[in-house]
């Protein structure tokens, strides 16, 4: 009988759900933690933030993704050491130990120290993150009804900030609200002062992408009546007003932080584990530095390679793949076989801007345009967990795109006892 060794995987995101997946059930017993119960599909958060699709459906409880894997065991908890020293980890729920552990906890939202900022705005992480911008701005349009026309001008600022893939996707689908929805569940109310602005650091939107998509992107946002800023960076925001570098400000009342990430961190791994960004610095098998059995996986983990002296860029792809590896390594390594490093294969990006635009860089073809915006569905599609989720959210965009509307505009929030 096999003497089966003791993995703990902290982070049920796609880094971990995937390791586990392919972990050998005959050689290895699991532990999965996570501080929530569900996988959550960060691609498609944006849609739920805009009420395009339920929360359900890119939301995938972990007991139900692993209850036909008996070495599997799921525990709801947070991680607050590692005792590397011990082999044992501290938790919310109490101590356990490991053989090996995977560290696949990923990033949060950057705000570059500033509080104010982080107090004020809204970001986009979470399922949880994505429903609060959803009641907020539901509220939002509720409000500027009866508002009075003092108060109406920060209800009708929408700013969001940094023009990435969040970014660019959160201003196109706000866009198309404020044309194709509120004139019909608001008749009579004009919404045509109504602004939807885009800051961004850089020069372009999607800056991390070729230039075709950049100028296309940018194209696109500003046919949707979108403002752009670029070059521009905000200093602060109050709740009230947002202060630019250059002094000029905007009342606004809504802030949508997607200005960058940073890793989330864990107590007890040494200083010398830390690369910029918070990132775990790990060898070509996903291997801590000096500590023989810790291993980190996804976005957490910066690997140098010849190609990426950098890191890897922080993508679902990166994340699957070193998962896959890392598994086959972790067996090698019990069967006493010599280990395969990681290679990435850049198998491109890509970003929505609304309908029938989106731009698709691959490594040998760039696309624009309606081409561009089904390859961007299906590759989705395939990434999402279930056959069933994979139907409800097909049916929901072809009905979307039919009609123009969807039926989810619901505000749930918690209504207060006295």
């Amino acid at each position: 009988m096999v003497n089966k060794k003791k993995i703990i995987v902290i982070g049920g995101g796609f880094a971990g759900i995937q390791l586990v997946r392919k972990l050998d059930e005959q050689l290895f017993d699991v532990l999965l933690i996570d501080k929530i119960n569900h996988h959550q599909f960060q691609p498609l958060f944006y849609q739920v933030a805009t009420s395009q699709i339920e929360p359900s459906t890119i939301s995938f409880p972990l007991r139900n993704i692993f209850n036909y894997k008996t070495n599997v065991q799921v525990r709801l908890a947070e991680v607050l050491n590692i005792d590397a020293q011990t082999n044992k980890i501290n938790t919310s729920i109490g101590d356990y130990k490991y053989d090996y552990l995977v560290i696949a906890i990923g990033c949060t939202t950057n705000f570059f120290g500033n509080k104010e900022i982080d107090r004020h705005s809204l970001t986009l992480k979470s399922t949880s993150d994505a429903i609060a911008i959803r009641n907020h701005i539901l509220q939002t349009f509720e409000k500027i009804i009866s508002a009075k026309e003092e108060e109406k001008e920060s209800l009708l600022n929408l700013v969001i900030v940094g023009a990435g893939p969040t970014g660019v996707e959160l201003a196109g689908a706000f866009a198309e609200i404020k044309k194709n929805i509120l004139p019909k569940d608001y008749p009579g109310i004009d919404f045509s002062k109504l602004q939807i602005r885009l800051i961004e650091g850089s020069q372009n939107t999607l800056n991390s992408m070729s230039d075709k998509a950049k100028i296309v992107s940018k194209k696109y946002l500003l046919e949707m009546d979108v403002n752009i800023l670029t070059e521009t960076f905000v200093k602060n925001y109050d709740g009230e007003v947002l202060t630019l570098q250059n002094g000029n400000t905007i009342k606004t009342k809504t802030v949508i932080w997607a200005a960058g990430v940073t890793g989330n961190t864990i107590q007890g791994l040494p200083e010398n584990c830390f690369a910029a960004g918070k990132r775990i610095r790990v060898n070509r098998i996903n291997r801590l530095i000096d500590l023989e059995n810790i291993f980190a996986v996804g976005d957490i983990a910066f690997m140098e390679t010849p190609k990426y002296p950098k890191g890897h860029p922080q993508l679902a792809n990166v994340a699957i793949n070193q998962a896959k590896n890392l598994a086959k390594n972790l067996k090698k390594i019990a069967e006493g076989k010599a280990s395969t490093d990681y290679e990435y294969k850049d198998l491109g990006s890509m970003a929505t801007i609304g309908r029938n635009k989106a731009v698709v860089d691959f490594s040998f073809l760039q696309l624009k345009g309606y081409f561009a915006w089904v390859i961007w569905m299906f590759l989705h599609l395939m990434l999402i967990l279930s056959v069933r989720n994979k139907l409800i959210i097909f049916i929901n965009w072809a009905w979307a795109y039919i009609t123009k509307d969807t039926s989810l505009r619901l505000i749930l929030t918690q209504n207060k006892k006295d």
